[in-house]
């Protein structure tokens, strides 16, 4: 802020003169004023105080509100009066140099129509005018001393000065309009505009004699126009009222009527109430968008953190109008589309739900007038399409990646339309169930080809042998769209003998997968053409070092057959495989076989053979990893545990067997499993 400060001596020392730049700030007029006030009491002229602030604060507001630029103020003050020039910044079109002596109240109607600042200028200034010049504008007023009036100005022209509104309509006072002018809502106040709607009311009906006012609002929010504020008795009919609309933007309406007598300043005090109290409408308005925009934004993001929690494609569906209704319809429906490109009704919700069965049957008409055509429009088109009928209401297609997966139908609310803003709300809420569909649907396509291959890589069932008992259980990993690489198998050898193959292939998805079908492709055919089980675990070493890649695999072969009397002999071939679990038919368990090199890692392996003889009622347990590292917290399942799990359970059959340790391991933490779970049980069931 720069200034400079007076007297000037420019024609004598009686003279006061102040300038000063103010920015463009809310706290201009507030300095202007002071500025003033200080020059007025160095010249001793305190008769002109209230015109002198009360035009000097609608000369700055107008001009910050307006202009937006820095400001100009000039005071200077004579012994016959005071002068005070405005002047902004602002580029604009050059008029003539406008100058006027004060109108008087025949004319006073035209000057309002300029704008409520001219209309107070007009009404109180001595002389005043404005200058346009290459750098801005400039607003001037001249404000005489009353007693040293210019002569050539009629008396009955000055204005009359009251110190309080007359009642019957009469030529305002100073001290009324600046009362009116700084009238301003409870900034503290929970809801404020009943009260500063009432007050203004009250002061411009008193100014024009009004026998009574009110002001209606209407916020658009279904419960139409309200009495935001009343004065005096209710209008009369037949009368002729004043009525100013508000000047506020949609959805906001409303307007201020006067019961008055005509008069010439009573719609010009009347816009000039209105526009106040539409200034501070818009405000309310703009605070109260600002919040219900947050509110939305929070809503969008609650609807889209529950809609990426499920990746079922029917209760993705079943969701989406729970979301939607009651808050932002009646009623909601999700339609989509199949494969021959027909809606098919997904799901539907509706505020009443006695309501239901009729919506229900509406959505399933069909006809040219019928909502099953306008969705059917708006699937086609990709556009929103408006319902009609008992249903009336609109359709947003549901559209993700570039793909229409049908359409979001919604009623309107039971009292109003949807607002702009309710809209777009429900178009992104349309975007959002779309996308979350979609995924739904491709990771239910993805765990289909999962299980697919998953089926592809185990035996469909056990064989059935006399004598032999044979039972697996398998549990895949927590995500049931990754492929696992637990497998098991049991083959017939050609020399009368069963080989059952436990295995694990490192990693998931479907690399692993690949090696698993390869492993054990291999293992059936090498077997198949009679070679020896440390051949065929050389071979397939050999295949799996030439294919790299970084996979390797652990397995766990076993040929068994007859043996001795009712015994069964069976040949264990470990490689880079746990041990299994010999749980003896009389009670008692503990781990059996050497361990050996894992395949796929070296080009030489070395895989032990161990001689095993299982007796009536012995069983012996294959499994693999997922159950001696199924985790609780940091600690493990582990080979112990198992092994004591599997004690209890001598004397059972193979298939309680394996069930049992499967519940175990599962039980034993209340996570997800991380890793696939495969047990296979090998029992001598000889009576």
């Amino acid at each position: 802020m720069s200034a400079e400060a007076g007297p000037a001596m420019n024609g004598g020392s009686d003279e006061h003169v102040r300038r000063v730049r103010l920015p463009a700030d809310r706290r201009t007029p507030a300095a202007a004023r002071a500025l003033v006030r200080s020059v007025l009491a160095e010249a001793d002229l305190h008769e002109l105080l209230n015109e002198a602030l009360l035009l000097t604060t609608e000369l700055t507001t107008n001009a910050v509100e307006h202009a937006r630029t820095e400001l100009d103020i000039e005071v200077e003050a004579d012994p016959a009066g005071l002068t005070v020039t405005v002047t902004d910044f602002a580029s604009g079109p050059v008029d003539e140099l406008m100058v006027g002596v004060r109108n008087t109240t025949s004319d006073i109607t035209e000057v309002a129509e300029r704008g409520r600042g001219l209309l107070l200028v007009d009404h109180f200034a001595s002389r005043w005018g404005t200058t346009y010049l290459p750098t801005g504008k400039g607003v001037w007023f001249r404000l005489d001393r009353p007693d040293l009036a210019p002569t050539s100005r009629p008396a009955e022209a000055r204005p009359v000065l009251t110190t309080s509104a007359p009642s019957d309509g009469g030529t305002p006072s100073a001290a009324a309009m600046s009362e009116l002018m700084q009238t301003t809502p409870d900034p503290y106040a929970d809801d404020p505009l009943p009260e500063f709607a009432a007050g203004l009311l009250s002061r411009v009906a008193e100014m024009v004699g009004a026998a009574g006012g009110v002001v209606r609002l209407d916020r658009g929010d279904g419960q139409g126009s309200q009495v935001l504020a009343r004065y005096g008795r209710q209008p009369r009919e037949g009368n002729e009222l004043l009525r100013v609309p508000l000047a506020v933007h949609r959805p906001y309406a409303g307007e201020l009527e006067l019961d008055a007598a005509p008069s010439a300043y009573a719609r010009p005090l009347a816009v000039l109430a209105a526009e106040r109290l539409s200034l501070h409408l818009e405000n309310d308005r703009l605070r109260r968008a600002d919040v219900r925009r947050s509110a939305w934004l929070t809503f969008l993001a609650e609807a889209s953190e529950l809609l990426a929690q499920s990746l079922d494609v029917e209760l993705t569906m079943a969701l989406v109008p729970h979301l939607v209704v009651p808050r932002l319809g009646q009623w909601c429906a999700v339609h989509t589309t199949d494969e021959w490109g027909r809606l098919r009704l997904a799901a539907a919700s509706h505020a009443d739900e006695a309501v239901l069965p009729q919506l229900h049957r509406v959505l399933q008409e069909t006809g040219p007038d019928s909502i099953q055509a306008r969705l059917r429009e708006s699937s086609r088109s990709a556009t929103q399409v408006p319902l009609s009928g008992p249903m009336e209401g609109f359709a947003v297609p549901l559209i993700a990646r570039g793909q229409r997966l049908g359409t979001l139908a919604v009623g309107r609310h039971q009292r109003h339309r949807h607002d702009p803003d309710e809209v777009s709300v429900l178009e992104d809420v349309a975007r959002r169930a779309a996308l979350a569909i979609e995924n739904a649907r491709i990771h239910a396509e993805r765990r289909r080809v999962a299980q697919t291959l998953q089926q592809s890589l185990l035996p469909p069932v056990l064989p059935v042998v006399e004598g032999i008992g044979f039972a697996a259980e398998y549990v895949p990993t927590g995500d049931d769209a990754e492929v696992g690489g637990d497998f098991y198998d049991v083959v017939p050898l050609p020399d009368g003998r069963w080989l059952v193959v436990v295995g694990d292939v490192s990693g998931k998805g479907v690399q692993a997968a690949a090696v698993t079908g390869l492993v054990r492709d291999v293992i059936r055919v090498l077997v198949g053409d009679g070679k020896p089980l440390p051949e065929v675990l050389g071979r397939l070493n050999e295949t799996l070092v030439e294919r790299g890649g970084g996979r390797y695999c652990t397995l766990a072969l076993a040929a068994v057959g007859p043996g001795d009397g009712d015994q069964l002999d069976v040949s264990l071939h470990l490689a880079g495989h746990d041990r299994p679990v010999l749980l003896h038919g009389g009670g008692g368990a503990g781990f059996v076989g050497t361990g050996g090199t894992a395949l796929g890692l070296l080009d030489s392996i070395t895989t032990p053979t161990a001689e095993i003889a299982l007796k009536p009622g012995d069983a012996l347990i294959f499994y693999t990893d997922g159950v001696t590292e199924r985790r609780r917290g940091r600690e493990l399942f582990g080979t112990d545990r198992l092994r004591e799990a599997a004690a209890p359970l001598a004397g059972y059959s193979a298939d309680v067997v394996a069930a049992r340790l499967r519940a175990t391991a599962i039980a034993f933490s209340v996570e997800p499993p991380r890793d696939d779970i495969a047990v296979l049980v090998l029992r001598n069931d000889a009576l």
